[in-house]
């Protein structure tokens, strides 16, 4: 009445499905990548100095020259128009006049760096961090900018990092998922699910979705109460069954030597029934420590919950963790055309002591010393003023910041320009991002390929250089 392909395929749900995809990859079963992982699952290209990281990625193009980039000059030119003449393409409206910061900027620890007081509680943690200023994106245009930050290219269909690094470097843990995703309670990004798609690379390298503010942030990891049949002697029936059926596969196939990769895959499903739901409970940090990342205040409730979820999680083993600050749309997020001295500051203190109790927290466990914690968003915003106080969309400079393992802490490198709207030195694109954070794990960014259509695919595509200027 039904095959073996059929029972395994429904035996396992939720977690458990996703348990065993993992397994067979890393047992040789995903023939779609197999030959080109192999090596990479061995062993680096070179000594890692990176073993895990945690993304924080700002949705919306958080503004430059009102958290990172202080431009004096824009308080010398406020309200003369000087912007182009014609509404450049993507911009969503003409450009209105200059525009300073309505936020004060002062300079904070022993580099010096300039922050702007929406950020007060990142700004005593600057000498932790390496600054790349100078940042552009081939877009002003969210999905296509949220693609290219993820992926490096600007269209839907491509592998985003994560995946690459779940593809090339496989997992630290058999319990928990190695890309693991924690979107903004309010919603997902632009482009949905599109930002942690695996593309065309093997399905299991996605990102997990984890609602980590919901009742049950794992869905069926176990059975719902109303199905009474779902018991634990019901489970040790159905294991039972699976080894049989395992048995007789294997008579049928003497020489099929992965069937033992089959039967850890469901070995790890159990495990990740044990394993989950215990990484999941923030019960079990101190009350200091949840009082840190504000995960008891309403300000910065969810996105302290998911900061520190994500050190947990790797502390755990997972590889890969995004944490996402905004949905996609117009408000809720770091897309301020409508007024940056209204829109801006909530965004801001939303996430600003949540991010720095996770630089503490890292730093006190020792984490940093093999993770690496990113900061950026898609693009930037203009200098010019959009409907009064607002500011529109600007690719030409944004800034990204890295901190802990391998990385240069308290420098910088590149520079935008008096206005903040174009990169004028050390340009960076996403490119050579991606390559920095490929190579502090160990992994030459020219040899990660997936054989796609005939053509050797990469992270960088055909770019790409390695920012050495903020490595340590």
């Amino acid at each position: 009445m039904f095959n073996r392909r059929s029972f395994l395929a429904n035996v396992g749900g939720g977690f458990a499905g996703l348990a065993a995809t993992e397994m067979l990859l890393r047992d040789g079963l995903a023939a779609a990548g197999e030959q080109s992982s192999a090596a990479l699952l061995g062993g680096l290209h070179h000594p890692a100095k990176a073993r895990r990281v945690i993304q924080l990625f700002m949705t919306g193009g958080a503004s430059p020259m009102d958290t990172f980039d202080y431009k004096p000059e824009l308080d010398r030119l406020h309200g003369q128009k000087l912007g182009p003449e014609k509404k450049p393409e993507g911009f969503t409206a003409m450009p209105g006049a200059i525009m300073k910061s309505p936020f004060k900027f002062k300079q904070h620890g022993q580099s010096g760096r300039w922050v702007s007081s929406v950020f007060p509680e990142q700004a005593k943690e600057v000498d932790e961090m390496a600054f790349l200023m100078a940042m552009a994106s081939k877009t002003n245009v969210h999905g296509p900018g949220t693609y290219m930050m993820n992926s490096g290219f600007l269209l839907p269909g491509f592998p985003c990092m994560g995946a690459w690094i779940s593809y090339g470097l496989g997992s630290l843990t058999d319990d928990l998922p190695t890309f693991v995703v924690l979107p903004d309670a309010k919603g997902l990004p632009y482009n949905q699910r599109g930002p942690f798609t695996a593309g065309f690379l093997p399905a299991v390298h996605q990102g997990t979705v984890i609602q980590a503010g919901a009742p049950n942030p794992v869905p069926d990891l176990f059975a719902n109460a109303r199905y009474e049949f779902a018991t634990g002697q019901a489970d040790r029936d159905g294991f039972e069954l699976l080894r049989r059926l395992n048995v007789s596969h294997a008579d049928d196939h003497p020489f099929d030597s992965q069937l033992d990769a089959r039967i850890r895959s469901y070995e790890l499903a159990a495990k990740m029934q044990l394993s989950a739901p215990e990484a999941f409970d923030l019960g079990q940090e101190t009350a200091a420590t949840r009082n840190a990342y504000g995960v008891e205040e309403k300000t910065t409730e969810d996105f302290g919950r998911r900061c520190l979820l994500a050190r947990r999680l790797v502390e755990r083993g997972t590889r890969f963790v995004q944490v996402w600050s905004g949905p996609q749309g117009a408000t809720g997020n770091w897309d301020n055309h409508g007024s940056i001295p209204k829109e801006l500051p909530p965004i801001a203190a939303s996430v600003d002591r949540p991010i720095a109790a996770l630089i503490r927290d890292l730093r006190s466990r020792g984490l940093f010393e093999d993770t690496l914690l990113i900061w950026t968003t898609e693009f930037g915003r203009t200098p010019f003023a959009q409907g009064g106080e607002g500011r529109d969309h600007n690719g030409g400079s944004f800034v990204t910041w890295l901190a802990g393992a391998g990385v240069k802490a308290g420098t910088s490198y590149g520079r935008s320009d008096d206005w903040g709207y174009q990169a004028v030195e050390g340009k960076t694109y996403c490119y050579d991002f991606h390559a920095t954070v490929l190579h502090l794990l160990g992994v030459d960014h020219k040899r990660l390929t997936f054989r796609q259509n005939g053509i050797d695919r990469r992270l960088t595509d055909v770019h790409g250089h390695v920012v050495n200027e903020i490595l340590a």
